[in-house]
């Protein structure tokens, strides 16, 4: 479509570019060529053909393509220095784990097969100990949490070679106190029931009278060797750190008859949750060692009916004891 002059004022006021083909300039007549024009050089045209003229003569002067570019070509951009990109952060799963140094050599560390004082001794190193040294063991013992709360460890009593063995369950408030097992009632009523049965926990006897014989002596230990918190049952994990030196005890003592009293020496000693109901009234083996079943001392007190079951179980353990062979 043809633009006309005013159009393309239009479109140059708004500074639209555009461009159309030039169209070719016919040569110019000579001066004497024809006679029709006689109009002189310098003679005004008709109005508004000056202006005309001109616009013809800048259109086609003109360089569109340039002034294109120049208008539809976007400033040159500063110059921008490219950084190195960051790392991507990669993600922690996909990270190998890591593995932490191994631990620096502990100069105070013990040997293998040596007991740590701030701990506990291996159960290997138990097994060898005397009785001195079994008892200084325990005292410093720190194998588990009981060593927190209590004001001493209740190591045990008796004759130490007796033919007879007393296996309670955990030291309570005045076992705590005076560092002896079965003290209070509960001991006042153990000691009846060994005498009942022409039995002593004491390791001599009165200076008055004749030397005590073991088959007449009794010792007595606890599972445990620290106090429970107010007198709680005590953990599966306490038990298990105990149970080396209550094994000790017995293989130091070599007790021709266990008496085991209470639910917790019973589990201790026969691996069994059954209930004492069902073990007792009957002979049981520990190492191959008799091993009698009966209620505890403090229960009993609770539960006085049951002092008839215990005392059929002393009957139970005298008879058991009497056809042993002699040692």
């Amino acid at each position: 479509m043809a633009l006309d002059e005013r159009r393309l004022a239009m479109l140059r006021d708004m500074g639209v570019p555009f461009w159309r083909p030039l169209q070719p300039r016919s040569p110019a007549p000579p001066a004497n060529a024809g006679a029709t024009d006689h109009t002189p050089a310098d003679t005004p045209g008709p109005p508004g053909s000056d202006q005309a003229a001109s616009a013809r003569e800048t259109i086609a002067s003109a360089k569109p393509l340039a002034g294109a570019a120049r208008v539809a070509s976007p400033p040159p951009l500063p110059e921008r220095r490219l950084e190195p990109a960051a790392p991507r952060e990669v993600s922690r799963m996909a990270q190998p784990a890591a593995v932490p140094p191994p631990p620096a050599p502990d100069a105070a560390a013990p040997r293998q097969g040596e007991a740590h004082p701030a701990v506990g001794a291996a159960p290997a190193v138990i097994a060898t100990l005397d009785w001195p040294a079994l008892r200084a063991t325990v005292a410093a013992c720190r194998a588990c949490g009981l060593c927190e709360s209590r004001r001493q460890t209740v190591f045990g009593a008796g004759h130490p070679r007796a033919h007879w063995m007393i296996v309670g369950e955990a030291p309570g408030e005045q076992e705590d106190l005076r560092g002896e097992p079965f003290v209070g009632p509960a001991g006042q009523l153990l000691d009846n029931m060994l005498r009942a049965l022409g039995l002593t926990r004491a390791e001599a006897a009165p200076a008055d009278q004749p030397p005590l014989e073991p088959a007449q002596q009794a010792y007595i230990a606890n599972t445990l060797k620290c106090r429970p918190p107010r007198n709680r049952n005590p953990e599966p994990e306490e038990m298990r750190r105990c149970e080396p030196y209550l094994q000790r005890q017995i293989a130091l003592v070599q007790p021709r008859l266990i008496l085991a009293m209470g639910r917790f020496a019973v589990q201790a000693l026969l691996r069994t949750d059954e209930a004492i109901g069902r073990l007792r009234g009957r002979v049981h083996r520990y190492e191959g060692v008799p091993l009698i079943v009966t209620y505890h001392p403090a229960y009993l007190l609770r539960n006085l009916p049951d002092k008839a079951k215990a005392w059929e179980d002393l009957c139970l353990a005298a008879q058991t004891m009497e056809a042993l062979p002699p040692r």
